[in-house]
Protein backbone atom coordinates (compact mmCIF):
# COMPACT_ATOMS: atom_id res chain seq x y z
CA UNK A 1 0.00 0.00 0.00
CA UNK A 2 1.53 3.20 -1.18
CA UNK A 3 2.31 5.33 1.68
CA UNK A 4 0.39 8.60 2.79
CA UNK A 5 2.16 11.77 4.56
CA UNK A 6 -0.55 12.52 6.87
CA UNK A 7 -1.33 16.84 7.90
CA UNK A 8 -0.13 18.23 11.22
CA UNK A 9 -1.19 21.92 10.73
CA UNK A 10 -5.05 20.99 9.25
CA UNK A 11 -6.49 19.20 12.27
CA UNK A 12 -8.97 20.30 14.44
CA UNK A 13 -7.61 23.13 17.66
CA UNK A 14 -6.39 22.37 19.99
CA UNK A 15 -3.97 19.87 18.88
CA UNK A 16 -2.74 17.79 21.50
CA UNK A 17 1.14 16.95 20.91
CA UNK A 18 2.76 14.28 22.90
CA UNK A 19 7.05 15.20 22.95
CA UNK A 20 8.79 12.04 21.61
CA UNK A 21 12.96 11.91 23.32
CA UNK A 22 13.80 8.44 22.66
CA UNK A 23 16.98 7.02 21.29
CA UNK A 24 15.85 4.21 19.12
CA UNK A 25 12.73 3.99 16.83
CA UNK A 26 11.38 0.96 18.69
CA UNK A 27 11.49 3.00 21.34
CA UNK A 28 10.11 6.03 20.04
CA UNK A 29 7.79 3.87 18.23
CA UNK A 30 6.46 2.34 21.96
CA UNK A 31 6.05 5.57 22.98
CA UNK A 32 3.74 7.63 19.86
CA UNK A 33 1.51 4.61 20.27
CA UNK A 34 0.81 5.22 24.04
CA UNK A 35 0.77 9.24 23.38
CA UNK A 36 -2.50 7.68 20.79
CA UNK A 37 -4.04 5.26 23.44
CA UNK A 38 -4.05 8.30 25.71
CA UNK A 39 -5.54 11.00 23.68
CA UNK A 40 -3.38 12.94 21.48
CA UNK A 41 -3.65 13.62 17.94
CA UNK A 42 -0.04 14.30 16.90
CA UNK A 43 3.54 13.98 18.14
CA UNK A 44 6.63 16.33 18.06
CA UNK A 45 9.84 13.49 17.27
CA UNK A 46 13.05 15.05 18.79
CA UNK A 47 15.71 13.93 15.82
CA UNK A 48 18.55 14.95 17.42
CA UNK A 49 18.06 12.67 20.58
CA UNK A 50 17.84 9.63 18.22
CA UNK A 51 21.09 7.44 18.52
CA UNK A 52 23.45 8.53 15.64
CA UNK A 53 22.96 5.33 13.66
CA UNK A 54 19.24 6.32 13.37
CA UNK A 55 19.98 9.72 12.06
CA UNK A 56 18.70 8.54 8.55
CA UNK A 57 16.30 8.76 6.41
CA UNK A 58 15.57 5.52 6.60
CA UNK A 59 15.44 4.81 10.43
CA UNK A 60 13.31 7.97 10.71
CA UNK A 61 11.02 6.66 8.28
CA UNK A 62 10.76 3.28 10.63
CA UNK A 63 9.40 5.41 13.22
CA UNK A 64 6.49 7.70 10.80
CA UNK A 65 5.76 4.63 9.05
CA UNK A 66 4.56 2.31 12.12
CA UNK A 67 2.95 5.53 13.84
CA UNK A 68 -0.60 5.84 14.12
CA UNK A 69 -0.05 10.00 14.57
CA UNK A 70 0.80 12.59 12.17
CA UNK A 71 5.03 13.47 12.95
CA UNK A 72 6.39 16.56 13.26
CA UNK A 73 10.45 16.65 13.09
CA UNK A 74 12.11 18.89 15.51
CA UNK A 75 16.10 19.33 15.84
CA UNK A 76 16.80 21.50 18.76
CA UNK A 77 20.45 20.41 18.54
CA UNK A 78 19.76 19.24 22.19
CA UNK A 79 20.41 15.49 23.15
CA UNK A 80 19.15 13.36 25.75
CA UNK A 81 20.30 14.88 28.63
CA UNK A 82 19.22 18.56 27.24
CA UNK A 83 23.45 19.01 26.34
CA UNK A 84 23.54 21.46 23.17
CA UNK A 85 25.15 19.83 20.34
CA UNK A 86 28.01 21.75 18.29
CA UNK A 87 26.40 20.99 14.80
CA UNK A 88 25.87 23.89 12.15
CA UNK A 89 22.81 25.32 10.59
CA UNK A 90 23.42 23.08 7.39
CA UNK A 91 23.70 19.74 9.19
CA UNK A 92 20.67 20.68 11.56
CA UNK A 93 18.75 21.49 8.41
CA UNK A 94 19.81 18.61 6.96
CA UNK A 95 18.73 16.05 9.61
CA UNK A 96 15.11 17.85 9.18
CA UNK A 97 14.84 17.61 5.63
CA UNK A 98 15.58 13.89 6.03
CA UNK A 99 12.40 13.34 8.23
CA UNK A 100 10.83 15.35 5.45
CA UNK A 101 11.92 12.65 2.81
CA UNK A 102 11.35 9.94 5.89
CA UNK A 103 7.37 10.95 5.59
CA UNK A 104 6.83 13.36 8.25
CA UNK A 105 4.00 15.75 7.98
CA UNK A 106 6.31 18.09 8.46
CA UNK A 107 9.42 19.90 10.63
CA UNK A 108 9.69 22.39 13.33
CA UNK A 109 12.00 25.39 11.35
CA UNK A 110 13.34 28.05 14.57
CA UNK A 111 13.80 31.46 14.44
CA UNK A 112 17.05 31.82 14.25
CA UNK A 113 17.74 29.06 10.99
CA UNK A 114 20.73 30.34 9.32
CA UNK A 115 21.55 32.51 11.78
CA UNK A 116 22.94 30.46 15.19
CA UNK A 117 23.80 34.05 16.68
CA UNK A 118 20.29 34.75 16.91
CA UNK A 119 19.06 31.94 18.74
CA UNK A 120 20.96 33.48 22.07
CA UNK A 121 20.68 37.11 21.24
CA UNK A 122 19.19 39.65 19.36
CA UNK A 123 21.35 40.97 16.49
CA UNK A 124 21.99 44.57 17.55
CA UNK A 125 23.11 45.81 14.33
CA UNK A 126 19.33 45.65 13.39
CA UNK A 127 17.90 47.67 16.74
CA UNK A 128 17.47 50.75 14.04
CA UNK A 129 14.68 48.71 12.54
CA UNK A 130 10.91 50.40 12.56
CA UNK A 131 9.48 47.12 14.48
CA UNK A 132 7.86 47.13 17.60
CA UNK A 133 8.46 43.23 18.57
CA UNK A 134 12.46 44.15 18.23
CA UNK A 135 12.50 46.58 20.84
CA UNK A 136 12.31 44.31 23.81
CA UNK A 137 15.28 42.50 22.21
CA UNK A 138 14.02 39.21 21.78
CA UNK A 139 15.62 35.93 20.86
CA UNK A 140 15.26 33.89 17.70
CA UNK A 141 13.93 36.94 15.86
CA UNK A 142 15.52 37.40 12.24
CA UNK A 143 14.95 40.71 10.48
CA UNK A 144 18.04 39.93 7.89
CA UNK A 145 16.88 40.23 4.39
CA UNK A 146 18.97 37.74 3.26
CA UNK A 147 18.56 34.97 6.08
CA UNK A 148 14.82 35.84 5.98
CA UNK A 149 15.50 34.77 2.03
CA UNK A 150 17.00 31.71 3.10
CA UNK A 151 14.18 30.41 5.33
CA UNK A 152 11.83 31.25 2.62
CA UNK A 153 13.38 29.09 0.30
CA UNK A 154 13.46 25.95 2.49
CA UNK A 155 9.89 26.84 3.20
CA UNK A 156 9.17 26.50 -0.46
CA UNK A 157 11.51 23.71 -0.55
CA UNK A 158 9.66 21.38 2.57
CA UNK A 159 6.19 23.02 0.80
CA UNK A 160 6.97 21.39 -2.64
CA UNK A 161 7.63 18.16 -1.23
CA UNK A 162 4.53 18.23 0.33
CA UNK A 163 5.35 18.62 3.86
CA UNK A 164 4.41 21.54 6.51
CA UNK A 165 6.01 24.14 8.51
CA UNK A 166 5.82 25.13 11.71
CA UNK A 167 8.00 28.42 12.07
CA UNK A 168 8.74 28.58 15.92
CA UNK A 169 9.96 31.35 18.15
CA UNK A 170 11.69 31.03 21.98
CA UNK A 171 12.02 35.37 22.60
CA UNK A 172 13.33 34.80 26.14
CA UNK A 173 11.14 38.25 26.85
CA UNK A 174 8.21 39.29 28.34
CA UNK A 175 6.14 40.73 25.00
CA UNK A 176 2.89 42.81 24.53
CA UNK A 177 -0.15 42.45 22.56
CA UNK A 178 0.78 45.09 19.78
CA UNK A 179 4.25 43.33 19.86
CA UNK A 180 2.79 40.07 19.21
CA UNK A 181 0.18 40.79 16.70
CA UNK A 182 3.05 42.52 14.50
CA UNK A 183 5.35 39.34 14.89
CA UNK A 184 2.59 37.14 13.66
CA UNK A 185 2.14 39.47 10.81
CA UNK A 186 5.61 39.60 10.08
CA UNK A 187 6.30 35.71 10.12
CA UNK A 188 2.95 35.20 8.05
CA UNK A 189 5.08 36.63 5.03
CA UNK A 190 7.37 33.99 5.53
CA UNK A 191 4.15 31.33 4.57
CA UNK A 192 4.57 28.78 7.63
CA UNK A 193 1.76 26.71 7.71
CA UNK A 194 1.63 26.80 11.79
CA UNK A 195 3.35 29.65 14.07
CA UNK A 196 4.91 28.88 17.25
CA UNK A 197 5.74 31.86 20.01
CA UNK A 198 7.12 31.37 23.03
CA UNK A 199 7.48 34.52 25.68
CA UNK A 200 8.19 35.27 29.26
CA UNK A 201 5.97 35.35 32.04
CA UNK A 202 6.82 37.32 35.29
CA UNK A 203 3.84 38.63 36.79
CA UNK A 204 0.50 37.75 36.85
CA UNK A 205 0.54 41.05 34.99
CA UNK A 206 2.02 39.15 32.16
CA UNK A 207 0.22 36.55 32.09
CA UNK A 208 -3.60 38.25 31.69
CA UNK A 209 -1.24 39.76 28.39
CA UNK A 210 -0.94 36.55 27.11
CA UNK A 211 -4.58 36.07 27.43
CA UNK A 212 -5.48 38.80 25.84
CA UNK A 213 -2.38 38.47 23.15
CA UNK A 214 -4.19 35.20 22.13
CA UNK A 215 -7.66 36.30 21.93
CA UNK A 216 -6.57 39.34 19.65
CA UNK A 217 -4.15 37.13 17.43
CA UNK A 218 -7.26 34.61 16.69
CA UNK A 219 -8.93 37.58 15.33
CA UNK A 220 -6.16 39.05 13.14
CA UNK A 221 -4.11 36.36 11.94
CA UNK A 222 -5.26 34.11 9.51
CA UNK A 223 -2.15 31.24 9.85
CA UNK A 224 -3.07 28.82 12.98
CA UNK A 225 -0.67 30.20 15.88
CA UNK A 226 0.34 28.84 19.38
CA UNK A 227 1.13 30.56 22.15
CA UNK A 228 2.43 30.52 25.25
CA UNK A 229 4.72 31.42 28.22
CA UNK A 230 8.05 30.34 30.30
CA UNK A 231 8.46 31.41 34.13
CA UNK A 232 6.73 32.14 37.14
CA UNK A 233 3.56 32.66 36.25
CA UNK A 234 3.19 30.61 32.94
CA UNK A 235 1.94 27.29 33.78
CA UNK A 236 -1.65 28.39 33.27
CA UNK A 237 -1.19 30.01 29.65
CA UNK A 238 -0.04 26.59 29.02
CA UNK A 239 -3.78 25.78 29.47
CA UNK A 240 -6.15 28.99 29.18
CA UNK A 241 -4.42 29.66 25.92
CA UNK A 242 -5.29 26.81 23.86
CA UNK A 243 -9.18 27.42 25.09
CA UNK A 244 -8.73 31.35 23.90
CA UNK A 245 -7.60 30.10 19.83
CA UNK A 246 -4.02 28.41 20.27
CA UNK A 247 -3.81 25.70 17.80
CA UNK A 248 -2.10 23.03 19.99
CA UNK A 249 -0.70 21.89 23.27
CA UNK A 250 2.60 19.74 24.03
CA UNK A 251 2.19 17.49 26.40
CA UNK A 252 4.17 14.78 27.87
CA UNK A 253 2.56 11.20 29.07
CA UNK A 254 3.70 10.76 32.40
CA UNK A 255 7.04 12.32 33.00
CA UNK A 256 10.86 10.79 33.19
CA UNK A 257 14.32 12.20 33.19
CA UNK A 258 14.32 13.50 29.30
CA UNK A 259 10.98 15.14 30.09
CA UNK A 260 10.57 18.56 29.90
CA UNK A 261 9.17 19.45 33.16
CA UNK A 262 7.07 22.82 32.04
CA UNK A 263 4.81 20.70 29.92
CA UNK A 264 1.48 19.64 30.50
CA UNK A 265 0.53 16.10 31.35
CA UNK A 266 -1.40 14.63 28.20
CA UNK A 267 -4.11 13.09 30.18
CA UNK A 268 -4.63 16.00 32.65
CA UNK A 269 -4.48 18.18 30.20
CA UNK A 270 -7.12 16.38 27.98
CA UNK A 271 -9.45 16.19 30.64
CA UNK A 272 -9.54 19.92 31.16
CA UNK A 273 -10.04 20.58 27.99
CA UNK A 274 -12.83 18.14 27.44
CA UNK A 275 -14.66 19.39 30.81
CA UNK A 276 -14.67 22.86 29.12
CA UNK A 277 -15.98 22.06 26.24
CA UNK A 278 -19.01 20.11 27.51
CA UNK A 279 -19.68 23.38 30.11
CA UNK A 280 -19.72 25.71 27.23
CA UNK A 281 -21.91 23.44 24.55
Amino acid sequence: MEFKRKSFASNPAPLLAGVIRERTPREAIATIKNYALHGANGADLHLSCLDDEYKNVESIGTIIKQAPLPILGLNYNEGLDWAITDTSEEERVALLMMAIDAGAAGIDIQGYTFDKPSKAAFREEFSHLDYSFIKPRPHEVVVDPKIIEKQCDLIERVHFKGAEVLLSNHLHVVADTQMLVDLCLFLEERKPDIIKIVTNCETDEDMLESFKSMLTIKKEIKTPVTLFCNGPTSPLTRIINPMLGGYMVFTSDGFNARSNFTQMDLQTIKQVLDGVEKLTK
